[in-house]
């Protein structure tokens, strides 16, 4: 993965210089693949797809996979791959590597795989076709409206379920509990949703 630079100067610098500095830019693009498995081939692709996954994220840039899993007897399989640029996203997907890996699932898929790239926030404000974008205030605000209860609320819970289960009294395990908790409730609960729920103003 690659790093954002060090600023060793900031170590010594006041809070309030601190508070003067902009964010930081952070540029995220997440590629959803979807690819429909023929049947009786289900075994055959869980296979190459932990082949797969271990491969894209030795690509500089990479920042995590998400494999979601058809229901019992389901043969659409959605994968979301996440990089820090599109530069970077670019590098993996026109890769020799991903298409040597393409060509071996091919035999295996009932149709050629789908690949929408999305930038930022717009992996969850995804318009239908003929719709226009969602303005960027109107995702910010949908954003906060789930992140600031989930932050609030899931920590609190957790403070008082982890302490009571070995090992995850830890601050450091329980923060990474907290921090996964929020953002699979996003990512697979909420958002999706959410979304849908106010479409009608979302993209109004």
């Amino acid at each position: 993965m690659s790093a954002a630079p060090r600023r060793p100067e900031l170590r010594a610098a006041s809070l309030a210089q601190i508070a003067q500095r902009a964010l930081p830019s952070v540029e995220t693009v997440t590629a959803v693949i979807e690819q429909r498995v023929k049947q009786g081939c289900v075994p055959a692709y869980e296979t190459w797809l932990k082949k797969v996954v271990p491969i894209a994220a030795r690509f500089p840039g990479h920042r995590g996979v998400n494999v979601l899993h058809p229901p019992v007897g389901g043969l659409q399989y959605v994968i979301t791959i996440h990089f820090d640029s599109l530069a970077h996203a670019q590098d993996w997907f026109e890769s020799d590597a991903r298409r040597e890996l393409v060509e071996e699932v091919a035999p295996l898929l009932d149709a050629q795989e789908k690949v929408d790239t999305r930038d930022g926030l717009e992996f969850w404000f995804h318009p239908s076709p003929g719709q226009p974008p969602a303005k960027r205030y109107k995702q910010f605000l949908i954003t906060l409206s789930v992140i600031y209860p989930l932050t609030m609320i899931v920590p609190a819970v957790l403070q008082t379920v982890l302490p009571r289960i070995p090992g995850f009294g830890n601050y450091w395990v329980a923060h990474l509990v907290a921090a996964a908790v929020v953002v699979g409730s996003m990512v697979y609960v909420i958002m999706p949703r959410y979304t849908r729920w106010v479409s009608r103003w979302l993209y109004g």
